[in-house]
């Protein structure tokens, strides 16, 4: 029996908080179906679990009993469903890039993103870092790569750090390249690269393995209480945008470089202020310790460790994701990107991690990466006993696939952990850099739901807002949230259902977390992570994603947020 059905079987206690809603969605399933909607619905909760969800006028019955002194939340005409779980974020940036200690914007050319940064030089301390991200060079006009010039024009004597909105590119300024010991001589580390004008001096443009090593000397400088600000701040913002769950993967490739900030959740869960479940995923390192540590010490339902995170190539738009094939518009003869890992060193990892019975993410965005990873999560399944464990295995972002690998991922049963609105970063940048044959197999939601894969959806934060419900309304319309572009959806054959959408970013998530034995749907024994919307968004049009106002969020019965 499993731990779900056992604790299903408890002797009924009754309800100390009851929820009650015109319409909802569970995430269950029934006869091999996704339930698309509830009806009237009520909840009941003793503890931070889910007791009993019945119909409202079964509240009370024996079946659903409620505490003398119960608290009744009735929130009339809206719409209850599983707390939000992003399955796919830097919590660090995130965090930074909303606060006061940096900026965040995208810039309509270099000058426009070099003036943006007046306000944030206006409030931080003379000579410190100014820190920024979200810079896209393909959006702006002209399109062309910055250089240090503009920035050592407006601040000659200050170090400034612009992240691209990607987060694989560093612009630095003269000031930055001296204070981080960048000499003109200097050779990057390797899988990283120092961009150079016609006579070989650096433009301040770092990339991809040397932009990530750089990246902890630059944030050094901000104080613990001043991140513990931060992180207060931008779990309130994903409360009240319905997110009960994170999952914060690792960030850069390298030894100490993945900015999963544990000492900063642990002092967060201590202090009773994490309102989210966090889910840790560190590098994955030969040989490596640290997440066997993490889990020894975070034993929590708030805070753990629940896998590994490793990548293997970059972003097509910089032409540093992997593919089989040349891209479209090679900048040189063979140019196909290539592997940050090497495939053998990557199928070593795999195996080790998964005979320790840990699940491990890849991030895999070119064609080639994909069809490598899920070579070395071949040779994991083959390699597992029959009676397990069988840890969970992700792929992270899958932009485009090779025929075939669609259904061999479903066969493997890996989790599919994408982020529908990185399909609309860049109108016309899939055709420009793969060329139309490649297209039709890009972000492909619909192909892999049919061929039974799990997916699991999350905003890659700070890459794309953190905000929920425009990514399901991405996914379901093959639309910007924002733009509205392009009008018809993009590639519209793979559009899914919101209900199926929303499973993605519910019971999905909880799956490559590893915790779908209690989270991502309301049922009792699962723990009650519950988002209140103000309207039904299966039964409307999916404009109404876009309307949809949270009302309450709750995690564990606690409510963390609540309009009113």
């Amino acid at each position: 029996m499993t731990e779900r059905a056992q604790r299903a079987q408890q002797p009924q206690q009754a309800a100390t908080l009851v929820v009650k809603a015109a319409s909802g969605f569970t995430g269950a399933w029934a006869d091999g179906a996704l339930q698309e909607g509830t009806g009237p619905v009520a909840l009941g909760v003793a503890g931070d679990r889910i007791l009993w969800v019945a119909p409202p006028e079964a509240v009370g019955s024996t079946a659903c009993p409620v505490a003398p002194d119960a608290v009744v939340a009735d929130y009339g005409e809206a719409f209850l469903m599983p707390g939000f779980h992003d399955a796919h974020l830097h919590f660090f940036h995130s965090a930074l890039y909303a606060s006061p200690l940096a900026e965040q914007f995208v810039g309509a050319s270099e000058q426009d993103c070099v003036a943006r940064l007046a306000p944030l030089a206006a409030r931080r301390p003379a000579g410190s870092w100014l820190l920024a991200q979200g810079w896209r060079e393909y959006l702006w006009d002209p399109p062309e790569v910055p250089t240090r010039a503009s920035l050592d024009a407006a601040y000659p004597d200050q170090p400034v750090a612009l992240y691209s909105g990607d987060a694989h590119t560093l612009w630095l300024n003269g000031c930055a390249l001296e204070r981080l010991g960048i000499a003109e001589d200097a050779e990057p580390p390797a899988g990283g690269s120092y961009d150079r004008d016609a006579e070989g001096r650096l433009t301040g443009v770092v990339r991809e393995a040397a932009a990530m090593e750089l990246m902890p000397r630059i944030v050094a400088g901000f104080g613990e209480d001043e991140l513990l600000d931060a992180y207060r701040s931008f779990l309130g913002h994903l409360n009240a945008v319905g997110v009960t769950a994170v999952d914060d993967m690792a960030l850069m490739a390298g030894p100490g470089l993945d900015f999963v900030r544990d000492d900063l959740f642990a002092k967060l869960e201590e202090a009773g202020q994490l309102t989210v479940r966090a889910h840790l995923f560190p590098t994955l390192l030969p040989g490596t310790t640290r997440l066997a540590e993490l889990q020894g010490r975070l034993r929590g339902s708030l805070l753990r460790a629940s896998g590994f995170k490793q990548f293997f190539d970059g972003v097509s738009s910089q032409h540093t994701a992997w593919l089989r094939d040349p891209y479209a518009n090679p900048r040189f003869e063979g140019d196909r990107g290539r592997p940050t890992v090497a495939p053998e060193a990557m199928a070593e990892l795999v195996a080790e991690a998964t005979a320790a019975g840990q699940g491990v993410r890849i991030h895999a965005i070119g064609d080639e990466a994909i069809h490598r990873a899920l070579d070395s999560y071949e040779a994991a399944r083959k390699a597992e006993a029959p009676e397990g464990p069988h840890p969970v295995l992700a792929v992270e972002h899958l932009e485009n696939f090779q025929p075939g690998d669609v259904e061999r991922l479903a066969r493997l049963d890996v989790v599919a952990s994408v982020q529908p609105r990185h399909m609309t970063l860049d109108p016309g940048g899939p055709e420009r850099d793969l060329g139309p044959d490649r297209v039709p197999l890009m972000w492909p939601f619909r192909s892999l739901i049919d061929a039974g894969a799990t997916l699991a959806f999350g905003t890659d934060s700070p890459v794309t807002p953190v905000d929920p419900l425009k990514a399901v309304y991405t996914a379901v319309t093959r639309r910007e949230a924002d733009s509205g572009w392009p009008e018809g959806g993009w590639l519209p054959e793979q559009r899914i259902t919101v209900a199926e959408a929303l499973a993605a970013y519910t019971a999905g998530s909880a799956r490559a977390a590893g915790r779908s034995h209690e989270l991502g749907v309301l049922a009792p024994g699962m723990l009650a992570d519950l988002v209140v919307l103000d309207r039904d968004v299966l039964g409307s049009p999916p404009e109404a994603l876009l309307e949809a106002q949270v009302m309450a969020t709750y995690v564990g019965g606690r409510k963390v947020y609540g309009l009113g």
